[in-house]
């Protein structure tokens, strides 16, 4: 659909520019906006580089296996389905892990094999389990504490005070969080 809808805008753009005269700024604008889109990818590669570096050394030691742990109490009562299982345990608590520091581009590998894990526990392999519904969702909600890839792409963009979106995107993640977990909870006990 995008596909459709983004070609329209842009046809939909030059022919507005040609008739108000402005094709000149529009054709600027496109080469200044290639060149801001670089510069902004070449930062936020070093941001990943290094969340994802940390994220493999954590995999690496036993801060995965501490942190499973800890989330294990949580984690029973959002997947109840794998109480037993410590390996799909220990990938959504990567992936938690990777949400709650705010680097989405990592968490989102990790976020797949959270998902192939789960997948091998699945009994119906061509439906969603519930302990899948509930990752997509809570991917989706990314609880976050410290919004690295924001706070990056803010400090990339010159911003005076990067890091005063914290206290917004806990509250956003929050609510996101709550509202998805409620929302699956009720379809499973719906469902049952």
């Amino acid at each position: 659909m995008l596909n459709i809808i983004w070609p329209i805008f842009i046809i939909i753009s030059y022919i507005y520019a040609t008739f108000a005269g402005n094709l000149n700024e529009v054709n600027t604008e496109i080469f200044n906006s290639v060149n801001e889109a670089v510069s902004l990818s070449i930062g936020l590669l070093g941001s990943m580089c290094l969340w994802c570096g940390i994220m493999k050394i954590a995999q690496s030691t036993n801060l995965i296996i501490k942190f499973t742990k800890i989330l294990n109490p949580i984690m029973n009562w959002l997947f109840p389905e794998i109480k037993e299982n410590k390996l799909a345990k220990e990938k959504i608590a990567m992936n938690i892990t990777a949400n709650i520091l705010g680097i989405g581009n990592a968490s989102t590998p990790l976020g797949l094999k959270a998902m192939e894990e789960l997948q091998k526990c699945n009994k119906n392999k061509d439906q969603l389990s519930n302990s899948m519904a509930m990752l997509i969702v809570l991917n989706t909600a990314s609880l976050q504490l410290i919004p690295t890839t924001i706070i990056a792409i803010r400090v990339s963009l010159k911003s005076q005070n990067p890091t005063v979106i914290i206290v917004p995107v806990w509250i956003a993640t929050i609510c996101a969080a709550v509202a998805g977990i409620t929302a699956v909870k009720l379809f499973i006990l719906k469902n049952k």
